[in-house]
């Protein structure tokens, strides 16, 4: 991580989000927002909040519910020299617009032989947890990191949402900026501790593809991200108590992803568990553990343990989501198998 600051603020995610975009708005009049209830309304995940009343309508601009067309307009923005950070409100509605972002978005730098770029942000907000049903509870960043020539950057804290944030709208290719609705910090979801922290002032930047370790260990290593991370790392706590050390790594980044990281942990430790709120086949657990039978499977002591969403839409159900969810309980069961193996 590298930094400028002078100082830090405790801060919710959703709070550095907007500062570390306002201050970029502040250095740059070419970054703009646009969006479903970006304006007035703050954003339905407060990720707007204030940007309105500071910077006006022409630079935070409140778009009819009309994905492919603000979607469209912001990627041809984009590639006339704005630097726009535009808002899917649910990354679960990418279905309706996924011709612009895959299409256009994604290649027209490669189609253009390098000579346009794409300097876009596509924030949006995933994971369930809160009985938002099958259509608004999916996290999907498996799916964005499949297709070639998109960034994805996952914060799991505030003063990671905020470097990341920084890092992407100065990045001059499009970059897809997942956030879980359980890591913003707000008061009417349920509560998150972890979701307030200190926030450097200044020119905080977290570079793009370089993964965290949230906590040392030397007994397993529980390699996942976003509100994941919360759950290995109370996890690892209580499993401290019993001897036994996990040792908890934050991707942040999918794409670039941390492959040395990755392997760096495995290698400490030689066991490893895998946990992904996306769904299990063919996605991030599955990309992880091929590339470190490529590089060198001896680095393992005990067979891989994966703990990710199963093959089925996100129940709305209380009792059914959190079945299928990656919930703590589910890792810590994953955690001792793995020891024991």
């Amino acid at each position: 991580m590298s930094t400028e600051a002078t100082g830090t603020r405790r801060l919710n995610t959703a709070k550095a989000t907007v500062a570390a975009i306002a201050r970029e708005m502040e250095r740059d009049e070419n970054v703009i927002v646009l969006g479903e209830d970006v304006g007035a309304y703050g954003g339905i995940f407060s990720s707007t909040t204030g940007l309105l009343d500071r910077f006006g309508p022409q630079r935070v601009i409140d778009t009819p519910i009309s994905e492919t067309g603000f979607i469209g307009a912001a990627i041809g923005a984009a590639t006339q020299g704005l630097r726009p950070i535009v808002e899917l409100m649910f990354v679960d509605f990418f279905g309706v617009c996924m011709d612009q972002i895959y299409n256009h978005m994604a290649k027209i730098h490669y189609e253009s032989g390098g000579r346009v770029t794409v300097p876009l942000v596509l924030t949006t907000a995933v994971g369930g947890g809160y009985s938002d049903g099958a259509q608004h509870s999916q996290c999907l960043w498996g799916t964005f990191a499949h297709l070639p020539g998109l960034k994805v950057v996952v914060p799991s804290n505030p003063a990671d949402a905020a470097g990341l944030m920084t890092s992407a709208i100065r990045d001059d290719n499009p970059v897809v900026f997942m956030f879980h609705k359980g890591v913003q910090g707000l008061a009417w979801m349920a509560k998150n501790p972890r979701a307030i922290g200190p926030v450097p002032d200044g020119d905080h930047v977290v570079p793009l593809g370089k993964a965290a370790v949230a906590r040392e260990g030397r007994d397993a290593s529980i390699v996942t991200l976003s509100l994941s991370v919360h759950h290995a790392l109370d996890v690892a706590d209580e499993l401290s108590a019993q001897g036994i050390e996990v040792e908890v790594l934050d991707l942040r980044s999918l794409v670039p992803l941390d492959t040395e990281a990755i392997l760096a942990t495995v290698a400490k430790t030689g066991r490893l568990v895998i946990v992904d709120e996306d769904y299990q086949s063919f996605g991030l657990s599955g990309e992880i553990a091929a590339r470190i039978a490529e590089h060198d499977p001896r680095l393992l002591t005990a067979p891989i343990a994966r703990v990710a969403n199963p093959d089925v839409p996100v129940p709305y159900a209380r009792s059914l989501e959190y079945a299928a969810l990656p919930t703590p309980a589910r890792i810590k069961q994953a955690v001792l198998k793995v020891v024991a193996g």
